[in-house]
């Protein structure tokens, strides 16, 4: 009974959570024009989706954009965990302290500081994208640290000092010995980050470009509107992202299992 009981309560959660996204999938592939509708099987929301040059743009802008910030939030997340996992106590407890704060401050927050400090204070053109760019990679660097600090914390730091006594210098050693077991850490970061950055609409309200969108700007503005074939052409990209989410799991899932595993050979 008291697994059934566990069991009961974990597939209603579950239920819960996934249910409004079953509904808006099955409901893409209708010709409805609201949920709740009645309507055939269509195609038409993904052709709209992918023949639109306003949508396809966008989304290729989000794309690009979530690539860039989460590249150098990995690059800076990474070096950032690195050097304090390796520093004195108080220098350590310091970055890990700060690097906190993002994390449970409010997006708005961080937005409007970097729109006031890099466009008010120092004058930097939106239509540089510098402000957006700089806002997105203070979002998701403390992710990509908490990724990797884990990691770093599992190594043994004897590897390292037998790398340097047979004569490794401290960059070759980081190259060779460090870096090769953080891979997990630092790919989890980077797709935290990509993550992230495509969700995120405060930050990138605050510091885009009028005349740039991501995902989550265009749906906000989307719904605001009255065009109904770009909302229901919404469904369809909300469908398509879950389901490449959902893939991307699986499959970090499938290589972490593979790390884990034993090795079987004699």
């Amino acid at each position: 009974m008291k697994k059934i009981r566990l069991y009961s309560g974990l597939f209603i959660v579950l239920l819960f959570i996934y249910l409004p996204i079953i509904t808006l999938a099955l409901y893409s592939f209708t010709d409805a024009e609201t949920i709740g509708a009645k309507g055939s099987f269509s195609l038409s929301n993904y052709k709209f989706l992918f023949t639109t040059p306003e949508i396809t743009g966008m989304i290729t802008d989000t794309l690009l954009l979530a690539l860039v910030s989460a590249v150098l939030a990995t690059v800076l997340g990474t070096t950032g965990a690195i050097g304090s996992h390796y520093s004195k106590k108080g220098t350590h407890l310091f970055i890990d302290t700060a690097n906190y704060i993002p994390v449970v401050n409010a997006d708005v927050v961080i937005g409007f500081s970097i729109c006031i400090l890099l466009i008010v204070v120092l004058g930097i053109s939106k239509d540089t994208y510098i402000p957006l760019v700089a806002g997105h990679i203070v979002l998701t660097v403390p992710f990509v640290y908490l990724s990797v600090m884990p990691r770093l914390k599992q190594l043994d730091n004897s590897i390292y000092e037998a790398a340097l006594d047979m004569g490794a210098t401290p960059g070759k050693a980081l190259r060779k010995v460090v870096l090769p077991q953080l891979i997990p850490g630092i790919l989890s970061g980077f797709v935290m980050a990509l993550t992230l950055s495509m969700d995120d609409y405060f930050v990138t309200t605050y510091t885009k470009p009028a005349t740039f969108d991501t995902i989550s700007t265009y749906v906000v503005n989307a719904t605001k509107g009255s065009r109904t074939e770009i909302k229901t052409a919404l469904w369809a990209l909300s469908t398509v992202a879950f389901l490449v989410i959902v893939a991307v799991v699986i499959c970090m899932n499938i290589l972490s299992g593979k790390e884990k595993k034993p090795n079987e050979n004699p």
